[in-house]
């Protein structure tokens, strides 16, 4: 029986513990990172090629990429380039291999849509959703809900950083709260007076939620299901779609929408790119800095629609 060699499980193996532990990546970076490697390995058994990083070329690299081109599109085909990019810097660094065919990948061109946001009329008009009818099921989830949103839109929370949300994280005389986001960073992040309002609102009826049976209930977490456990990111995206279709007739609204109108709105009022990056926890400013052709794209619509010139030229032959 031949024993075929496999290096590369060993070399994936301590890139993925790399991510974990040094790089500290969000688990669902490490299993994604891990699970288009770990593609990259069975295609190279299948083709009986080498299952070694070291002996491994640019033309395995892209024969490997030109097999997934019919199943996926290009920001899939982009995010695996980047892992395979991301796992050879890696090993060099470590000087596991001497070269780094992965460099000489080219990355498809992506075309990033705009970040889809409400307008201010909307965004208030779903951030009033909850308490719109008053004795409209229970007092402590509408007023939960109405804080969940504020803090959403308010903030430019990420789900995950509102639903993980800790006691001990908030300073209610400072107005402002210590969010985790990705890559296990920590960042504060201010309050303002209606996220405030609704925050402390909201405390002051938090201990109502706890199980019916036991009485149990979450002691560090802020935001509590109905049975006073922490609520979970797909409770949070269900409520946002419930009141985004209440409010705003939009019940496809997603909680990255609510971040995506934070920072719209901020930038609409003059507010500065570098501190919008900060608020939202960016790595790079190039992200932010896509809220700047949003905001271009409705002056220009504006434009077209109110000056004179505009509606002067659209009449011209």
């Amino acid at each position: 029986m031949v024993v075929v060699r496999d290096a590369l499980a060993e070399q994936i193996g301590a890139f993925e513990r790399y991510l974990s532990g040094e790089r500290r990546s969000s688990p669902k970076t490490v299993e994604t990172y891990r699970r288009d490697l770990d593609a990259l390995r069975e295609f190279l058994r299948d083709k009986k090629l080498a299952l070694d990083a070291r002996e491994l070329d640019v033309v395995a690299l892209r024969s490997f990429i030109a097999s997934l081109f019919e199943r996926n599109e290009a920001p899939t085909l982009a995010r695996k380039i980047a892992a395979l990019r991301s796992f050879y810097r890696f090993l060099l660094r470590r000087g596991l291999v001497d070269r780094n065919p992965a460099a000489a990948l080219r990355t498809p061109k992506v075309r990033r849509p705009l970040p889809k946001f409400l307008t201010v009329d909307d965004a208030f008009r779903v951030m009033d959703a909850p308490l719109a009818n008053d004795g409209a099921g229970d007092d402590a989830l509408r007023v939960r809900d109405h804080a969940m949103l504020e803090l959403l839109y308010g903030t430019g929370v990420r789900v995950s950083e509102l639903a993980g949300l800790r006691i001990g994280a908030l300073d209610l005389a400072q107005r402002s709260a210590r969010v985790r986001g990705k890559g296990d960073k920590e960042r504060i992040v201010p309050l303002g007076p209606p996220a405030l309002a609704a925050l402390e609102s909201y405390l002051a009826m938090r201990a109502r939620l706890r199980h019916p049976k036991t009485g149990a209930q979450d002691p560090d977490a802020v935001f509590l299901t109905r049975r006073g456990a922490r609520i979970g990111v797909r409770q949070v995206q269900h409520l946002v779609r419930r009141y985004g279709a209440l409010g705003a007739g939009r019940g496809d609204l997603h909680p990255h929408a609510l971040r995506h109108t934070c920072a719209t709105h901020l930038l609409d009022a003059g507010a500065d790119l570098r501190g919008i990056q900060e608020l939202l926890g960016h790595a790079s400013l190039s992200t932010t800095q896509r809220y700047t052709h949003v905001s271009i794209d409705r002056l220009m619509a504006v434009y077209d629609k109110a000056h004179p010139l505009a509606r002067k030229r659209k009449r011209e032959p």
